[in-house]
């Protein structure tokens, strides 16, 4: 059996990724890694992946200035162009320049045709310093990415102390009820069961699947807190994992294809008109 046939449900439905990142030469941020970029998309062909989300966020710098996240998301234009119809863009921004963060949103979905925002640990996402953003993407009509991991280590929690979990996710989405929030990578590390519940009766939170965590019943799990429309698959760079958890999941192939295509989230990527 060759990857073609294990891969049938991929090949024969639409499949759309809605947490990849792409990388950049030159210590990251001066132009787009187009060797890695083009090795992607060529994996992608053969999986049977139609479309992905990317963003390049500044994850060492907690304090990342205006210049760092504009470059960044410049280089995920250059992505953007290079294969179009293909990888579609989240803006990556600091929320503490709150200033900049709203003319870096304004740029990149009304002039670069972005559909997203992706954010990391520079703020939990219900401090108040996020107020003014989701408002603006409320405004722009486009959801919002969090990198997030109910951390059980000391030694992560040391080395991201401001990282969001299931309890900042549900404080946020029920002050805006009208927003549209991700909570990212469920197998990303961490307590996963903690993090669904905690977002259970949140109907604007949704999850995506990636990371590198397999735990059988990550996907039923969810499913059974959440229902398959607030789940997206996703990778996180870790195809093998994302894609067993769902062909090996015990669920219908119906729900299988509603994570696959993303159907919750669709009209984004319609509404970037390629």
């Amino acid at each position: 059996m060759n990857i073609r046939e294990i891969t049938g449900l991929l090949q024969q439905n639409p499949v759309i990724s809605w947490h990849e990142h792409v990388p950049g030469e030159n210590e990251g941020f001066e132009k787009l890694d187009t060797v890695f970029a083009d090795n992607q998309l060529k994996v992608m062909d053969t999986l049977g992946i139609d479309k992905i989300v990317v963003s390049l966020p500044v994850a060492a710098d907690r304090n990342c200035p205006p210049e760092k996240f504009i470059a960044a998301n410049d280089i995920v234009y250059e992505a953007i162009q290079r294969y179009p119809g293909r990888v579609y863009g989240q803006a990556f921004v600091n929320p503490g320049y709150i200033k900049e963060t709203i003319a870096e949103l304004e740029r990149c979905v009304k002039k670069l045709g972005f559909v997203g925002v992706k954010l990391y640990h520079q703020y939990f996402m219900d401090d108040p310093a996020m107020f003014p953003l989701i408002e603006k993407c409320i405004e722009l009509d486009i959801p919002i990415l969090m990198h997030c991991a109910h951390i059980m280590d000391p030694e992560t929690r040391k080395r991201q102390p401001r990282c969001s979990g299931g309890d900042h996710m549900a404080n946020i989405a029920r002050r805006y009820p009208e927003a549209t929030f991700l909570m990212g990578h469920i197998g990303g590390g961490g307590d996963w069961q903690w993090e669904i519940k905690a977002i259970a009766d949140c109907p604007n939170v949704y999850a995506d699947i990636g990371g590198s965590i397999y735990d059988r019943p990550l996907i039923e799990e969810s499913i059974r807190y959440l229902g398959a429309d607030r789940l997206l698959f996703a990778s996180d760079g870790i195809w093998s994992s994302a894609i067993s958890k769902v062909l090996g999941a015990d669920i219908s192939d119906e729900d299988k294809k509603t994570i696959l295509s993303g159907r919750a989230f669709n009209r984004f990527i319609e509404k970037a008109g390629r």
